[in-house]
């Protein structure tokens, strides 16, 4: 059977995004599934996967807010900018103390130019960085905007401050500890990273791989089918409608279709019943919309223009 939809994990340390993806797919005998943002091995925390058909709604995120929780540990640098790599310098000890992590984690707010860890999955010359820097080859990135909207220190213990940060997509982490670091002059690294929410996504909602293998093994699809973000909850900045049996007919075959009620939407969510999103369509003028993505039983495909109705 095709499930199609977003299932939130919580992904464990010591797993690839990767890695949860094909648990996932073995666990619910799916081919089609994928994510929406990248948590290094280290990182823990909220990993939303979409299944099936809702694939194609992965467009839709690639610039989602994300919010973290981790924390920074000073006192030497690390090859990978944190915990898994292996210490790269040692600076002269200092005691850090509250009030200046605050006042330099002030400075990292806002836009700003970053420059990528070596060991992430920014391509050169088409290979990730990763895998350069795994074979100890010069490695040469560009530093790319960034955005954090709010970094704030919540405590330090020791070497070790906890922070809780709001970004853009795109932030490295990894990236802030390492230059807050530098900046202190004794080194520091990202000591633990927990993601609590990307896009309209949180930790609340989310499932262990154990939970949902024990609810896979069930066979209960009522249960299974529970697991899933309601698919109106999705891309909330959208509005729905729910087209009748004919203009539904209309959508699914990539035909432009009229959506008075909608006329000043620029993209809409279109469901037939309650559950089934159908499509996500663009308006072309006035009450006319055109399918931009066609979710059908089979498959997503791109949808060919055709005659309004």
């Amino acid at each position: 059977m095709l499930m199609n939809g977003v299932l939130i994990i919580d992904k464990p340390s010591g797993l690839t995004s990767h890695d949860v993806v094909n648990r996932v797919r073995r666990i619910l005998q799916q081919s089609a599934v994928g994510h929406l943002g990248t948590l290094d091995p280290l990182a823990t925390g909220l990993l939303p996967l979409v299944t099936g058909n809702l694939t194609r709604l992965a467009q839709f995120y690639t610039s989602s807010e994300k919010t973290y929780e981790g924390t920074i540990r000073f006192g030497f640098a690390t090859d990978t900018y944190d915990s898994d790599g292996a210490p790269v310098s040692v600076g002269p000890t200092v005691n850090v103390l509250l009030e200046d992590v605050r006042g330099l984690a002030a400075r990292f707010v806002g836009v700003f130019n970053q420059m990528p860890p070596p060991f992430s999955a920014k391509k050169i010359r088409g290979v990730p960085a990763y895998k350069l820097a795994r074979k100890h080859q010069d490695i040469v990135l560009k530093a790319v905007q960034v955005e954090i909207k709010e970094l704030e220190i919540l405590g330090l213990e020791g070497d070790t401050a906890s922070f809780r940060a709001r970004v853009a997509s795109g932030t490295y982490m990894r990236s802030v500890a390492h230059d807050m670091g530098q900046q202190v002059g004794c080194g520091a690294h990202l000591a633990s990273l927990r993601r609590t929410a990307l896009a309209e996504f949180g930790l609340s909602e989310a499932h262990t791989l154990e939970e949902v293998s024990a609810t896979a093994q069930s066979g209960r699809n009522e249960a299974i089918e529970a697991m899933f973000v309601h698919p109106r909850r999705l891309l909330p900045h959208f509005p729905c409608v729910t087209a009748s049996d004919e203009v539904a007919a209309h959508v699914r075959s990539g035909r432009a279709v009229n959506l008075p009620e909608l006329s000043q939407a620029k993209l809409v969510k279109v469901f037939a019943g309650q559950r089934e999103l159908i499509a996500i369509a663009t308006r072309i003028a006035g009450t006319l919309f055109h399918p931009k993505i066609v979710l059908t039983a089979a498959s997503p495909v791109q949808a060919a223009k055709g005659t309004p109705r």
